[in-house]
């Protein structure tokens, strides 16, 4: 079975390869200026999040538009669409435009709706070489008025040489509050575009790496996962959970769980 694959940049929707989820799905949908895509949610919801460039979406009777500004994933925050199940939708590009489509399985009935850049929250995990910065889109904790059936969503930026998710950390079983269940993806791209950082996959069973590049993407339904940046360069993902409900508890590996209590003292240091 396959946790890391390489998506398709070429024009218009290009779907994961192959896939070892039950609930999560990714499509990333590429159109140059004036080109439309037009398809249904079915019964999913998706969020579609703005990678860079600038459209119009259409769905269920709503016209959002000028969606999106940002000309790449590392210049500020995202637009996003919600696209609720059982609506048929069109998206318009007003130049270049590349938009992830995250989805997973739902009965929600809601109406779509936009999520500007000033509603998604940031901030800073972790400290000195496992810092790494972060945008949530679509949380129950920093949305909570935005509704979802499953999605979580948001992007996070390791900088050069950092660790990020250190330390690597499951959510494989639903064992309030200390864990949740969620599947999970990254998706990758990097700056400049020609470097690369590494992903590490592992659990009782497996302990696998992968090499990350520009438009890769790390699947993890189960299991440990962390990804480090090559120096002189910055790696993004877009990352994507569904589950059995949207509460986010993590279980981290016992063997380096006490990296994270080094983190009050390096932030007091200045790291």
């Amino acid at each position: 079975m396959s946790y890391f694959e390489r998506i398709s940049g070429d024009r218009g929707l290009n779907p994961l390869p192959a896939s070892p989820f039950r609930l999560l799905d990714l499509g990333y949908l590429v159109l140059g200026d004036g080109e439309r895509f037009e398809a249904a949610t079915g019964e999913r919801e998706v969020l579609a999040v703005v990678l860079g460039g600038r459209g119009t979406f259409a769905v269920a009777g709503h016209t959002f538009a000028n969606v999106g500004g940002r000309p790449n994933v590392f210049s500020g925050k995202p637009h996003s669409v919600y696209l609720p199940c059982r609506s048929s939708y069109a998206i318009t590009a007003q130049g270049a435009l590349q938009v992830a489509l995250v989805s997973a399985p739902s009965s929600l009935q809601t109406a779509p709706y936009a999520i500007a850049p000033e509603r998604v929250a940031a901030g800073t995990w972790g400290a000195a070489n496992f810092s790494r910065s972060y945008h949530q889109i679509l949380t129950l904790a920093s949305q909570p008025d935005l509704p979802a059936a499953r999605l979580i969503v948001g992007e996070t930026y390791t900088p050069s040489g950092n660790w990020s998710t250190f330390p690597p950390h499951r959510h494989e079983r639903d064992d309030l509050p200390r864990e949740a269940y969620h599947e999970e993806l990254y998706f990758f791209k990097v700056s400049p575009a020609d470097g690369f950082g590494i992903a590490r996959y592992y659990d009782d069973e497996l302990d696998t790496g992968f090499i990350v590049r520009d438009d890769t993407v790390l699947m993890a339904p189960h299991g440990y996962h962390t990804v480090v940046s090559a120096p002189g360069y910055t790696t993004y993902y877009l990352w994507a959970l569904a589950g059995n409900q949207r509460i986010q508890a993590t279980v981290e590996d016992a063997a380096l769980a006490w990296v994270s209590r080094t983190v009050p003292m390096l932030k007091a240091l200045g790291h």
